[in-house]
């Protein structure tokens, strides 16, 4: 059995983070297992608090998995602070882990900037350059990149600037742009498009979490990059067409669609 770990936050809603990673790893018939960085106390409206770990917990935690049960695979999400980035870049480079996919939480669906400057410039210089994918949305892509993206040519200018501190390929989403939902996928100086259309469901939490584990459940049974990305957004198109709607706010996925 392939087997994948997930370093993020825990979302108590069930939505996202450590919960939404759960769900897809299982639903791809994969063994996930976890290391922590944050508790939230949040739902469908939004996050009411946020207690973040210990950094040596967190590397605790990565320790406990690798030692024992080493994963095909490794997506991390929210990373709470710099000390935390800098202890997973640790015990990632210290593990020869592979298959690594960043989800760069960043900013918030409301806007709302998620990491101080110093996290940001630890994520930039530390962690992305382990990454071998990473998948920020439109706002993430120009807060790493400082290029306003308005169009598809915007998001490949600013695919080749966050390459410049990035030895992995770059996907960035398109779910925030208006009317389509093209995927930008630029690895080696090569530009690939994944043309999407906007699937008509308000309910959209966790998405970002859910294609970035999917991603990585891809690469640890061995597809190549493309395939990887091409069956992620597959699934994650799936799981918003089956239309489950829960919460007041905007819903969670569902993860299950296809065990049905």
């Amino acid at each position: 059995m392939y087997k994948v770990l997930s370093i993020a936050g825990s979302d108590c809603s069930g939505g996202a983070g450590i919960q939404a990673d759960i769900k897809t790893i299982a639903a791809h018939g994969m063994y996930a297992m976890t290391a922590i960085t944050a508790l939230t106390a949040q739902n469908t409206t939004g996050v009411y608090g946020v207690l973040e770990a210990d950094k040596d917990f967190v590397a605790q935690q990565i320790d406990c998995v690798f030692q024992d049960i080493r994963p095909d695979a490794v997506k991390v999400g929210m990373v709470a602070n710099a000390q935390i980035i800098a202890a997973i870049a640790d015990k990632l480079e210290e593990y020869e882990a592979k298959n690594i996919v960043v989800d760069p939480v960043m900013v918030s669906t409301s806007g709302g900037r998620l990491l101080n400057e110093d996290a940001v410039e630890a994520l930039k210089t530390r962690l992305l350059p382990l990454a071998d994918v990473i998948t920020p949305n439109i706002p993430e892509a120009e807060c790493l990149s400082g290029i306003p993206i308005q169009s598809n040519g915007d998001m490949e200018r600013a695919a080749e600037q966050i390459a410049l501190f990035c030895r992995g390929a770059i996907l960035i989403k398109g779910g925030h742009q208006e009317y389509r939902a093209d995927d930008l996928l630029y690895y080696e100086d090569c530009p690939i498009w994944f043309p999407g259309r906007k699937v008509d469901n308000p309910n959209t939490h966790g998405t970002g979490c859910t294609l970035s584990s999917a991603i990585a459940c891809n690469l640890a049974k061995g597809l190549i990059l493309e395939e990887a990305v091409f069956r992620a957004k597959k699934y994650l198109t799936g799981a918003l067409l089956a239309g489950l709607n829960l919460g007041k706010g905007s819903g969670p996925l569902d993860h299950g669609y296809r065990m049905r």
